[in-house]
């Protein structure tokens, strides 16, 4: 959608506010502050025009201005303009070239949040947590987040070496890959065990219609009887809330999906499913670890809430709050933050994530205990939730459980690579029959 209303530049601006009528103290208290903000601004702004080492353009100081006055907000609130609107646009249409990380930046270094599953950067072996100080030997520390991106990213077939600072680890090292074209594929499926297997890696504009589809495939292999469902919401970094209320939907039958309430308290929308389970109402298990952002974690609070499904593996990102792009030109954008989502039952996962029902740790992976955890807690400038996270889920306490003494090395002999998939899905065949699965569902406690 394109923003019509011409912004006033900014002397124009603070002539226009001395304009408005002054009704009564309080209001005429806040123009007055409002006057002296701009003026403050109007100063530097002529100051640094006049008198910079430089010559600068009018549009350069404008476009920093706004990016400044967006990264004072929160993380993800931001304006992209030509290379970075189409970054932008092809991100969320899930086609562009490049590597398949998910970052973010700390104290002028890049971290990775996560890598999306079969990419260049995932087969690299690449991990949620890793720092990447430099670009074919450049140094990338200071770069802003959008020019840090901009060097990852570039024509299929063109080589590329990341320089890699993991924590745990003495020595820094180098990463060389291949960039590709990224056309994610957003939903694909199997049978294991007679379990359905659904892996969603991201919520691009299709994703609903490939969730449904991959149920349907899944009833027609099985002839009509699947054990039950594993919907894979692992290292998803999310993507667009009317596919995260589609999926959910696919395997809800009636209830609410998701909430999201804006500034004002009367500004909530809700959103409810549709009748028509398409998973016939078998039992469901959704993974989840510190990669699970945004729309996945609306996936998985729904069916959580809803007592639709057992949730499983590790607490997940926390990010809880709603952007709205809103295109300002022919190719540039504002993405800002405008609301707060919440689960059915009325919880924030902003900062706080969701909590699985039963933690599993990824025993397959053999760092898994000293790979620190990338989470919105962990961003500076965070939106803050409205509720207070629950830390009762520790990390790796869950190692002292016999079921998870097992080491990486003996799970390879054994030929599980994914430990927890394999617990997801020998816990569906033990529960499925008899619909034991959905009675363990029902009788967890209601309150959380």
């Amino acid at each position: 959608m394109t923003l019509t209303r011409k912004l006033l530049p900014p002397l124009a601006l603070v002539g226009a506010l001395a304009l408005i009528p002054v009704t009564t103290s309080s209001l005429a208290a806040a123009d007055v502050a409002n006057y002296r903000e701009l003026e403050t601004f109007m100063s530097v702004y002529e100051r640094v025009k006049a008198n910079y080492v430089d010559p600068v353009d009018d549009h350069t100081l404008i476009k920093g201005a706004i990016d400044g006055m967006l990264a004072a907000l929160d993380p993800h609130s931001s304006y992209a303009e030509a290379s970075d609107f189409l970054t932008l646009k092809t991100t969320t249409d899930g086609n562009y070239g490049g590597l398949g990380l998910t970052v973010s930046t700390e104290d002028g270094a890049v971290k990775v949040i996560t890598p999306t599953e079969d990419t260049p950067a995932w087969r690299a072996g690449i991990k949620a947590g890793d720092y990447i100080t430099h670009i074919n030997g450049e140094l990338l520390y200071g770069l802003s987040l959008d020019e840090a991106v901009d060097k990852m990213r570039g024509a299929p077939g063109t080589a590329i070496k990341l320089t890699i600072v993991r924590p745990g680890r003495d020595k820094q090292f180098d990463v060389s890959m291949v960039r590709e074209r990224i056309e994610l594929r957003p939903v694909k499926w199997e049978i294991k065990d007679g379990v359905g297997y659904i892996n969603i890696n991201t919520f691009a504009a299709n994703t609903g219609d490939a969730t449904k589809a991959a149920l349907v495939a899944i009833d027609k292999a099985t002839g009509g009887h699947p054990l039950g469902y594993v919907v894979d919401l692992r290292s998803n970094p999310g993507g667009l809330l009317d596919q995260a209320i589609d999926v959910s939907d696919a395997f809800l039958d009636h209830g609410e999906i998701v909430s999201q309430r804006g500034r004002e308290k009367d500004d909530i929308e809700r959103y409810y499913a549709k009748p028509g389970d398409l998973a016939h109402g078998l039992p469901v298990v959704v993974l989840v670890d510190a990669g699970t952002a945004s729309a996945a974690e609306i996936v998985a609070g729904a069916l959580q809430d809803q007592r639709r499904a057992i949730v499983m593996g590790e607490r997940s990102f926390g990010k809880g709050s709603v952007q709205t792009v809103v295109q300002t030109g022919p190719q540039s954008a504002l993405r800002l933050t405008t609301a707060r989502y919440y689960t059915p039952s009325g919880r924030s996962v902003q900062a706080g994530g969701i909590d699985p029902d039963i933690a599993v740790p990824q025993l397959s992976d053999a760092d898994y205990k000293d790979r620190p955890r990338v989470r919105e807690a962990d961003l500076r400038r965070h939106l803050l939730s409205e509720a207070k996270a629950d830390d009762k889920l520790l990390e790796h306490d869950d190692a002292v459980d016999p079921r998870f003494s097992a080491s990486a090395e003996q799970l390879e002999k054994k030929g599980v690579k994914d430990f927890q998939l394999d617990y997801a899905v020998k816990t569906l065949r033990r529960l499925a029959p008899g619909g034991a699965a959905m009675a363990s569902v029902d009788s967890r406690p209601k309150s959380r």
